[in-house]
């Protein structure tokens, strides 16, 4: 049959000529889009498929469970430290050990920095090159672009002979032949609305912010020693603060917060006067993508919540929404009305599923919770690009064909990420994210809240919630400061670090990743890792169909989707990359070295 509604009420339609993307480029990852469109090229089916398998669970089985943070910190290379810190709040919380106020806030800080460097890149490097036509740039007027600049901030890098020697730096890059990253690209695709000026505006902004972003990690260096892969630690942080020392000690004085507090001023300002309003000139151009894309956006939509306020050494009261200043919470059936909270101990809230992965299970009809989760590959039944199977030939969605699992909440495929958490925050009625959202808004032409359930409105997310985190980084660090001003200056707890102390439990981390809701999971015995789960943002959102035959995240935003040109798929690109995918989060290994995985082809 070529016809079929899901059991969460999505059409597909398989008759349609086959679109294969292997592999999305500008992603962190492999990961493969099949979908098949019809005679007006708009998409009536969808396939995501991660090509990598990951085992790390299988690594981490029978080592020190201190140690664990710095193996899955490996995981991906982007959002760095972020699977280190759902690592050790794992670690933590199975161990019963509470951290101090200063470990708090600097994991704070540190997780709200990786949120705007993240969400920074994301937008100008991996994402913006869907909607901003570099080659366009080249024909435009500078003066233009600078009048157009000057319309929409005060950012002072705006005057015509700026955008003319960066018009005139492209133009020799072009003229040279090495294109670099804006090689076998879609310049010229009728899909792109952009003028030339906003192309070289958007073009400038993009080397500004390549040059900046650089800067923001330095707190990661400053409060963990580096980055990528900063340090962390069970019990706290591994670092210590001496506003009084003198010379280097390796503490860090007054000196190294100095810095951390101007790096926080200067991201405000270009997050604000950059990236805000570039996201808003572009947005302008392609308000009907804000009908486009939605897919599980506004239906089902889950956040853990992040960012603790205040210590609690109580599991309940540290994860409770008032104790978070970005709330947990699952929307389901587009029930904006009914944020319903979320257990992650619960076995009944959380499974994971493989009767379309290449896994095995000892019953497949079941779903499984991660403390109890197996990590079993089926190496006979996934991608053989050495054999007969080539990188081109299409999978069959009625059996297995991805290395992801299909995690589910109570049963629904959700979507996570920034506009799953601004979505609940605003149902929750949170100021700081109602008057954003209801700002950006008004400014658009006074749109309703509903087009923030498109690609266009996952994009405006992530930007207005790189602006959040920027002040919030403000926010914490003075709170950290008055903390520190008034004597206290520990970031370590040591009391239960030692294996004889310990009388663990089944553990468990959330972090709100940039990407979405990311947890751990682990089971400790005789001071040893006898069981360790991840489900990350990109399994929730890039998952494969369940047993019921319910479609996730990716899959289901990319139907009713209108195709320019297929054999350009500018467009499977622009809702994917609203995500911003990270397959080597949710798989591990690739495929052998040599084959061609670079190929789009229509069926």
């Amino acid at each position: 049959m070529t016809k079929t509604v899901t059991p969460n009420g999505f059409s597909l339609d398989t008759s349609g000529q086959r679109v294969v993307v292997d592999p999305i480029c500008r992603i962190e990852g492999h990961l493969r889009i099949e979908v098949n469109v019809d005679e007006n090229n708009v998409i009536q089916n969808a396939v995501s498929t991660g090509n990598m398998w990951r085992g790390l669970e299988i690594i981490l089985k029978g080592r020190d469970p201190r140690d664990a943070w710095a193996f899955v910190e490996r995981i991906c290379g982007v959002c760095t430290g972020v699977h280190a810190l759902t690592s050790v709040r794992c670690v933590e919380d199975a161990l019963q050990i509470t951290i101090p106020t200063n470990a708090n806030h600097i994991r704070n800080l540190m997780m709200l920095a990786q949120y705007t460097q993240d969400h920074l890149v994301h937008f100008y490097h991996l994402h913006a090159l869907d909607w901003v036509d570099v080659v366009s740039a080249l024909s435009a007027d500078p003066k233009e672009t600078s009048a157009l600049q000057q319309s929409i901030s005060n950012w002072p890098k705006s005057s015509p002979a700026y955008f003319r020697d960066v018009q005139n730096k492209l133009k020799r890059f072009v003229e040279s032949g090495q294109l670099g990253p804006f090689a076998n690209a879609y310049w010229g695709s009728p899909a792109y609305k952009l003028p030339p000026a906003a192309n070289l505006m958007a073009v400038t902004h993009y080397l500004e912010a390549l040059e900046f972003q650089k800067d923001i990690v330095k707190i990661h260096t400053i409060f963990g020693g580096r980055n990528p892969h900063p340090n962390w630690l069970v019990g706290g942080m591994p670092c210590s603060i001496n506003v009084d020392q003198v010379g280097s000690t390796g503490a860090i004085g007054m000196a190294w917060l100095n810095m951390v507090s101007d790096i926080i001023n200067r991201s405000i300002d270009f997050i604000d006067q950059v990236y805000i309003p570039d996201l808003k000139a572009i947005a302008s151009f392609y308000l009907d993508w804000a009908g486009i894309g939605g897919g599980l956006a506004g239906k089902n939509m889950l956040t853990y919540g992040d960012f603790p306020i205040d210590v609690k050494s109580d599991r309940d009261a540290y994860w409770a929404n008032d104790n978070l200043m970005m709330p947990a919470g699952a929307i389901i059936g587009g029930d904006l009305s009914t944020v319903h909270p979320v257990d992650v101990t619960d076995p009944a809230e959380i499974q994971e599923f493989v009767n379309h992965s290449w896994y095995t299970y000892p019953d497949e009809s079941k779903g499984m919770h991660p403390w109890e989760g197996v990590t079993e590959g089926n190496f006979e039944l996934g991608p053989n690009f050495k054999g007969t199977k080539t990188a081109i030939e299409q999978h069959d969605e009625s059996g297995k064909y991805s290395w992801l699992k299909a995690p589910r909440w109570k049963g629904h495929a959700m979507e996570v990420g920034p506009l799953s958490r601004y979505v609940v925050a605003y149902a929750l009625g949170r100021e700081d994210v109602k008057e954003q959202v209801d700002s950006v808004l008004t400014d658009l032409g006074g749109l309703p809240v509903t087009v923030l359930f498109s690609t266009l409105g996952r994009t405006a997310a992530r930007g207005l919630e790189c602006s959040w985190a920027a002040h919030k980084m403000r926010e914490v660090f003075d709170r950290m400061i008055a903390n520190i001003k008034a004597g206290d200056t520990a970031t370590a707890n040591m009391d239960n670090w030692e294996p004889a102390t310990w009388n663990p439990r089944p553990g468990v981390g959330r972090v709100e990743a940039p990407r979405g809701a990311l947890g751990h999971w682990i089971q400790i015995e005789n001071g040893k890792i006898d069981n360790y789960q991840a489900i990350v943002p990109s399994t929730w959102n890039a998952g494969p169909r369940d047993p019921e035959g319910n479609i996730g995240a990716y899959e289901a935003a990319l139907l009713g989707t209108p195709m320019a040109d297929p054999a350009q798929p500018l467009e499977i690109l622009r809702t994917i990359h609203s995500f911003d995918p990270c397959l080597a989060c949710a798989s591990h290994v690739m495929s052998p070295d040599g084959e061609e995985l670079s190929v789009v082809k229509i069926r």
